[in-house]
């Protein structure tokens, strides 16, 4: 992603949450904190390439921040379970044409949208930025660890979910919650993470279809002005 874009959702992200801490009311304050942490995978992925960190150490430890708070970023996809909130639907069955309504559920949609997509957008990039350093750019590789971070994010989808840990108490005190992630291994909580993961892959593959298009046509540009910058040049030469 070039440098422009990425200040451009840096700015974006921060006009937003101050957007949200002034205008998001009860019950709906916890876009503004649910928001910053899907935004946090997405900002420390920019932190990664090809060539930096340098350091091997220094590149792990920060794929496994990433790690830490990907899952952040698709769990806004069951926060739109709050529209229920909202009361949308009027005494006759039908959806309500109430501003209150449809304003909070252009918040909600911001933010899951934004976060989401980018989300998508960081996983895609992580891997494949793991697979050039370390797995010779190989795509069945690269595919394969797509699908092990995908089905770990369901898994933190449940846990911050159902278990209500947040990726910040993993820091403060993980003593207390280790038992309670050894033991939550149940049939439902297996159907549960397969369905996410169902539905993270998906998106995912959307995503990932229409950003490498986009890159196919663009080096497919390139490509064409390269040869006729070519011909021109060799019918000047004559």
């Amino acid at each position: 992603m070039a440098g422009h874009a990425r200040w451009q959702i840096r700015i974006f992200v921060v006009l937003w949450l101050l957007f949200l801490w002034q205008f998001a009311h009860e019950p709906f304050t916890f876009l503004i904190l649910n928001t910053f942490l899907g935004y946090l995978p997405i900002e420390i992925s920019f932190h990664l390439s090809k060539e930096r960190p340098k350091s091997g150490l220094f590149f792990w430890l920060i794929v496994l921040l990433w790690l830490l708070f990907y899952p952040n970023a698709p769990y806004l996809l069951t926060d739109l379970f709050h529209l229920s909130l909202l009361n949308p639907y009027g005494v006759d069955g039908l959806l309500q044409l109430n501003l209150h309504v449809w304003i909070y559920f252009t918040y909600l949609l911001i933010s899951v949208l934004f976060c989401v997509i980018l989300g998508f957008w960081s996983l895609n990039y992580v891997a494949n930025v793991i697979a050039q350093r370390y797995l010779k750019g190989n795509s069945w590789l690269q595919t394969i660890l797509v699908l092990i971070l995908t089905f770990l994010s369901s898994v933190g989808i449940y846990v911050g979910r159902f278990m209500r840990i947040h990726t910040v108490y993993l820091f403060i005190s993980p003593e207390l919650i280790t038992d309670r992630l050894l033991h939550m291994w149940t049939p439902t909580m297996l159907v549960f993470v397969g369905l996410m993961t169902l539905i993270q892959l998906i998106a995912y593959w959307l995503v990932y279809l229409a950003y490498h298009s986009q890159m196919a046509n663009e080096q497919a540009a390139k490509e064409i002005t390269a040869v006729k910058e070519d011909s021109e040049e060799q019918q000047s030469q004559k």
